[in-house]
């Protein structure tokens, strides 16, 4: 009787590594935000942080120049991938379409209206615990449409903001059935997720 339990004993710690071996734990899947954002990438500077999908084209050279080269605006920038613009996904949705994360170490209040130029509609608001200063403006020219949202971290130092640039061509630019109305609501969820991953360092001044 000992020998046949010693058997048994022996027979399963040996098949515990090799069920192992066979079939090893699988990665976690990268969880998904509130909005049913995956962000499975990970961006860091000395003084934020962000998550974004892998489908997003990253742009660490990015500057705003709309202000003129005088008063550029450097920053992060995140493209849309090219299965939700025009040609892959037939929509009027442009491939310029972005989000980037944008600083303005000179500012002595962080507002959203001074990330832009004219036309600006702003306001306050918390979310998350996060005070935030939204500005935003919308033009259209030559049978395009172009919508920005500036969300200025209030109390960020330097101030921070996350700009949402969307540009979309009018429906009627196409024929009839080739393309449909970009789904603006998803994109913004879709968007939203990202901003919400932004983080802001404690910077140490000397």
């Amino acid at each position: 009787m000992v020998v046949l339990l010693l058997g048994v004993g022996a027979t399963m710690a040996y098949r515990a590594p090799l069920t192992r071996l066979l079939n090893p734990p699988r990665e976690p899947a990268p969880a998904p935000t509130s909005s049913g954002t995956v962000l499975s990438q990970n961006y860091a500077t000395t003084t934020f942080s962000f998550g974004y999908p892998e489908s997003y084209t990253l742009n660490e050279g990015y500057t705003y120049d709309a202000f003129g080269p005088k008063k550029l605006i450097h920053g992060i920038a995140l493209t849309i991938p090219a299965s939700m613009a025009t040609t892959s996904a037939g929509t009027n949705l442009s491939s310029d379409t972005r989000i980037s994360v944008e600083q303005l170490p000179r500012a002595r209040n962080c507002t959203g209206d001074i990330y832009l130029q004219e036309n600006v509609f702003s306001y306050t608001f918390t979310e998350g615990g996060i005070s935030y200063s939204l500005a935003t403006t919308s033009g259209a020219a030559a049978g395009n449409r172009y919508e920005e949202l500036v969300y200025a971290l209030a109390t960020s130092s330097p101030c921070t903001s996350v700009r949402y640039f969307l540009h979309s061509s009018s429906i009627e630019n196409y024929d009839p059935g080739t393309h449909t109305e970009f789904d603006r609501a998803a994109l913004l969820k879709e968007l939203d997720a990202i901003r919400r991953s932004v983080v802001l360092k404690t910077v140490v001044t000397q």
